[in-house]
């Protein structure tokens, strides 16, 4: 009979996890799709001297350097066997290098933060402050670009030092298995994705973007999704 029981919670972590993993999945092939749209839409597109809208002067895509700093969203499990996900909310700084006009390199820093849900227990009845700092390094491209907006799509990697324990100062050492949560560890963190810059002056664009994230703090490497926007400045001539 245990054996059975055992089985039967071995199979909803499984398929509670699979489910997660498709709901990220999802979300990412729909902003792909979006960002698909939008390349056909801006290839087809022809600015006009006589439009009002975006930039007065023409955006020529030659600079050098770029920053990119903004506000982000990242659902996340901070435990192996929780039963529910924790919404983090954040910011995120990106320097890039532009070693071709299509071909970047860049350094990011990411940070998030957020109030989990932990398993039933004695100690904390509400749900603890989590967070996450990540040091993430890739390559930029620049896909389909014009007049008014630009896609770009990128891949990152990097260590990420989670804090599990913000709010359990009350709670024994040896008692913090009940809560469910990680211990304070760094694990490397993937983000694939891609971003819409729209341009608002010459070197200045609003831009977002959307990414599937992989992470391995657990047992197994699990998807999330995650979405940020923000605001672009290019500089530095090429």
């Amino acid at each position: 009979m245990d054996k059975k029981m055992r089985g039967m919670v071995l199979q909803q972590k499984t398929t509670g996890a699979r489910k997660n993993g498709i709901r990220a999945v999802t979300g990412m092939l729909a902003a792909v799709m979006l960002l698909a749209g939008a390349g056909r839409a801006m290839a087809q597109a022809t600015p006009t001297g006589k439009s009002k809208i975006g930039p007065s002067a023409p955006v020529t895509y030659d600079n050098k350097y770029e920053i990119y700093g903004g506000a982000n969203f990242m659902n996340f499990m901070a435990g192996q066997d929780l039963p529910k996900r924790v919404n983090m909310g954040g910011g995120e700084v990106l320097g890039t290098y532009w070693v071709t006009p299509k071909l970047g390199v860049g350094a990011q820093w990411r940070g998030e933060w957020g109030n989990t849900p932990v398993r039933a227990n004695p100690f904390v009845t509400n749900r603890p402050l989590v967070s996450m700092q990540m040091a993430l390094f890739g390559a930029q491209y620049r896909g389909p670009k014009n007049h008014y907006a630009a896609i770009n799509y990128h891949a990152y990697a990097g260590p990420a030092f989670g804090n599990f324990t913000h709010s359990t100062g009350n709670v024994p050492p040896t008692a913090l298995p009940l809560l469910g949560l990680y211990t304070n560890r760094t694990a490397l963190v993937v983000a694939l994705g891609g971003s819409v810059d729209f341009n608002v002056k010459k070197n200045w664009a609003v831009r977002f973007s959307p990414d599937l994230i992989l992470e391995n703090f657990g047992l197994n490497t699990r998807e999330f999704f995650a979405i940020s926007g923000g605001v672009v400045y290019r500089f530095g001539k090429r």
